[in-house]
């Protein structure tokens, strides 16, 4: 029982898939940074700055879009470089592996296997 699970965590997609979780978190977690550290105060300067800056008030509460505007160039920019670096290039990579797979099935038969097809076939007859 212990070896079969040992084999599936060795194996390959479950190593590969530890490492990116690992990363995209730390990615995530760079980009909060950046949007909270440098977006989100340029975004209060020009909600008209100071301690108040990027909210409004009503009856005492704070509405901070500021943040809220944050979060949404933070998806962005995690959504961006996921479909840059991610999507775009298993897209191509699948189609070049279809394009190789098409062009298999499209070659012609080589001689050896069109000999070996004719033997089989006569050896069935005989049996």
């Amino acid at each position: 029982m212990l070896k079969g699970f040992k084999e599936f965590i060795l194996r390959g997609n479950v190593i590969d898939l530890a490492i990116a979780v690992v990363v995209g978190a730390s990615f995530t977690a760079i980009v909060s940074q950046l949007t909270k550290s440098f977006i989100q105060p340029l975004i209060q300067v020009f909600g008209g700055g100071g301690i108040h800056g990027g909210a409004f008030f009503i009856r005492g509460v704070a509405f901070d879009w500021a943040a809220f505007i944050n979060a949404i160039i933070n998806f962005i920019i995690i959504a961006a470089a996921l479909y840059f670096f991610i999507v775009v290039p298993l897209n191509r990579i699948n189609a070049r592996r279809r394009k190789v797979e098409e062009l298999a099935e499209l070659a012609p038969e080589s001689e050896d296997v069109i000999l070996l097809r004719e033997i089989r076939d006569l050896l069935k007859r005989e049996n």
